[in-house]
């Protein structure tokens, strides 16, 4: 089962809003997942982004991929930083 850490869109037509979810790759994008592990609201100024960081780290440890925009997201954060130093073990 491929894993990916992607965004499902919830938002009304032209208020975008997003919740960031762990789910199947063979899932459709607004459809089920795994566990939601946070939100991003890209309206407001600056762009509200909210991601529970340890659950972020488990699933990036246990292989799921992040799709694009995830990954973006992740980085702003500092997640994908605090991942690539877990595995360099330092």
């Amino acid at each position: 089962m491929a894993v990916k850490i992607r965004l499902k869109r919830i938002g009304a037509k032209k208020a975008p809003f997003y919740r960031v979810v762990v789910a199947d790759s063979r899932y459709p994008r607004d459809g089920r997942f795994i566990e939601e592990i946070g939100t991003y609201n890209p309206l407001t100024e600056p762009a509200q982004i909210h991601i529970e960081e340890e659950r972020a780290l488990y699933w990036l440890q246990t292989g799921a991929q992040p799709s694009d925009s995830a990954r973006n997201l992740l980085s702003k954060l500092g997640i994908m930083k605090q991942m690539h130093e877990r595995r360099q073990g330092k």
